[in-house]
């Protein structure tokens, strides 16, 4: 058989392979059989030295032309095969939209968020604005602009986490009210909420990490009655009619006079039940007239102005809200825990 005859039959034989071939190890395998280094093709041109002088030049033209007809013949089926994998890939990775699917879980406000929002509806209802601050905080409205200076004995009641001798996290947040008053000048009627920090252990009823609503009203005949008719307010919005404040003497640096404020039972109305331990009240926070060196420090004319300011802790009115037992519940990210609360 002559050299022609032989690359036709080759051609024709690898051409039959290649319709057969299903996927890149057998089209290779083939590749390697035909034009490889021990391949058929590349052993004709190697034995192109047994030919006659006169014969080699057609018969090395025509080896050459049989290596780019496979050549084509290689790639267009390598193109193939890719689009039929393609085709099967997508095939697999088709979707049915129509297909009914089970519904994704859905999460639910933090109960601490859904007394925060209900709290902030309440008071910015009655003219207040809300203002939020850094959570780490200079030690000077931290605690000096609150009247508590450097190894006052309030500063044991508040111990916190120091980045450095002047720099802490927040304990309250009463350094909005303090920065508040520095940059504006009175009327002023604003809520500070936010994330607090002190270094309690954790238990039923502590954490290292919490939440406050601060406020602070300061005009000109500010009085405790403005407080209180602001708290009965507050807390009938959160609780119901009939719900009111009882103010006992307290002491904060910051006020003057000071009031920690209970609240009427919302469980039994003040009859006395297992919640409030038979008393018919909760004390729910701390108040009082801001403390005039404070608003003086802060530039205002204690003699032209007054004011009152108080602190809530949200955990706390959470826990009474909701029934929460234990405050580590709110912190430990369960699931089945916080659904409750749709």
């Amino acid at each position: 058989m002559g050299i022609k005859e032989t690359l036709g039959h080759l051609l024709e034989t690898a051409q039959q392979e290649l319709e057969t071939i299903r996927d890149k190890q057998a089209l290779e395998a083939l590749r390697v059989r035909i034009i490889g280094k021990k391949g058929e093709l590349t052993a004709l041109l190697r034995g192109m030295g047994q030919l006659l002088p006169e014969e080699r030049p057609a018969a090395g033209q025509m080896i050459n032309e049989a290596r780019e007809k496979f050549t084509a013949m290689l790639e267009a089926r390598q193109e193939a095969l890719r689009m039929i994998e393609r085709r099967a890939a997508l095939q697999k990775e088709t979707i049915d939209v129509t297909e009914p699917v089970p519904p994704l879980p859905l999460g639910s406000a933090h109960p601490v968020n859904l007394v925060m929002a209900e709290m902030v509806d309440c008071f910015t209802g009655m003219g207040f604005e809300v203002v939020e601050g850094p959570e780490v905080e200079l030690d000077h409205y931290n605690f000096e602009l609150m009247n508590i200076p450097k190894n006052h004995p309030a500063r044991d009641a508040q111990d916190t986490f120091y980045v450095d001798d002047n720099i802490v996290l927040r304990t309250h947040t009463s350094p909005m009210q303090a920065r508040t008053m520095l940059s504006r000048k009175p009327p002023i009627r604003v809520i500070c909420p936010g994330r607090v920090f002190r270094s309690d252990e954790a238990d039923a009823t502590h954490s290292p990490v919490f939440h406050q609503m601060e406020g602070l009203v300061v005009d000109r005949d500010v009085t405790m009655a403005d407080l209180r008719g602001t708290l009965n307010a507050f807390a009938e919005r959160l609780y119901g009619k009939g719900i009111t404040t009882r103010f006992r003497p307290s002491f904060f640096p910051f006020t003057e006079p000071s009031t920690e404020v209970d609240l009427t039972c919302a469980a039994c109305h003040g009859k006395g039940c297992r919640v409030c331990k038979g008393t018919g009240w909760i004390e729910v926070l701390g108040g009082g007239m801001v403390n005039p060196h404070v608003l003086e420090m802060c530039g205002i004319d204690p003699t032209v102005y007054s004011g009152f300011a108080f602190g809530i802790g949200l955990e706390r009115i959470a826990m009474q809200r909701y029934g929460i037992p234990d405050l580590r519940l709110l912190y430990e990210g369960d699931v089945r825990f916080l659904g409750q609360f749709r």
